[in-house]
């Protein structure tokens, strides 16, 4: 099993910082945009920084396995015995690259025995990179200067609380869910793992996905927001799980800054 210090992450920052250089080239023109089976688009970066982070990745790592958005068709038989292995998504928030949000990010994450250890979320454009690995605390790197991220709300017990919410649309089924007293305020942003950096950062209580996303989507997010003391759950406040099913599709979920508030008392779901 691969040891988790700070030597591996470094490697893993690196690389993710060059392919950050080759995403903002792409960036910078315009790019062939095509449409996948599921109807979401794939752009030439996509492919480019899939098979770039790839070859980086087993080279640094020769006997742990890749799995790539772009090349995920690996079925159970096989992968269910992989007790380690890399999850990246190439460009997580392809659809904010084509709009030019600069909302979209790289990501990388290390996968042991069924849970994330190690993650990377790097957006080159906003020049700001989340990482964390297990036990090693999460950190957020914005223009070269290092923040430690740690759970700045303890509690939400203001009887007008307002919950933070962050979103890739505006949904009026959340604020269906959010049971009084409390109150949502409602906010839209980029990309998913962008979205669960903010969490991270404080600047959202939560991020609540009524959608479908991949688990190379959460995986690296799953680790940053552990970290600082938060979680990731489904609609029945169950964790999320990787690499035991056939399917990598995410049910709907719920992405929390501080695990200890009483969620299932400030939620609810139908």
């Amino acid at each position: 099993m691969q040891s988790l210090n700070s030597a591996l992450l470094t490697s893993i920052l690196h690389i993710a910082d060059e392919a950050g250089k080759h995403l903002a080239d792409f960036y910078a023109k315009s790019v062939k945009i095509s449409m996948k089976a599921d109807n979401t688009p794939v752009t030439e970066a996509d492919l480019f920084i899939s098979q770039f982070l790839t070859e980086k990745l087993q080279q640094l790592t020769p006997s742990i396995p890749v799995l790539s958005e772009e090349k995920c068709n690996i079925p159970l038989l096989k992968r269910q015995h992989w007790q380690e292995y890399w999850i990246i998504d190439p460009l997580d928030g392809t659809q904010q690259f084509i709009d030019r949000t600069d909302q979209f990010s790289i990501v990388i994450g290390l996968v042991q025995q069924n849970c994330p250890v190690l993650g990377v979320i790097h957006a080159p454009i906003l020049d700001k990179t989340y990482f964390a690995f297990q036990n090693g605390g999460a950190y957020l790197r914005e223009k070269e200067k290092y923040h430690l991220l740690t759970n700045s709300r303890l509690s939400m017990d203001n009887k007008m609380a307002r919950l933070r919410i962050t979103m890739g649309s505006i949904n009026p089924k959340v604020l269906s869910c959010v049971r009084p007293p409390y109150e949502a305020e409602l906010f839209q942003y980029g990309s998913s793992s962008l979205k669960a950096g903010l969490v991270a950062e404080g600047k959202a209580d939560c991020y609540l996905r009524l959608g479908d996303t991949g688990e190379w989507d959460t995986a690296a997010a799953e680790i940053l927001l552990s970290e600082i003391g938060g979680a990731i759950f489904d609609l029945q406040f169950q964790p999320l799980v990787y690499n035991q099913r056939e399917t990598f599709i995410n049910p709907h979920f719920v992405m929390v800054a501080n695990k200890r508030l009483a969620w299932k008392t400030i939620l609810q779901f139908n």
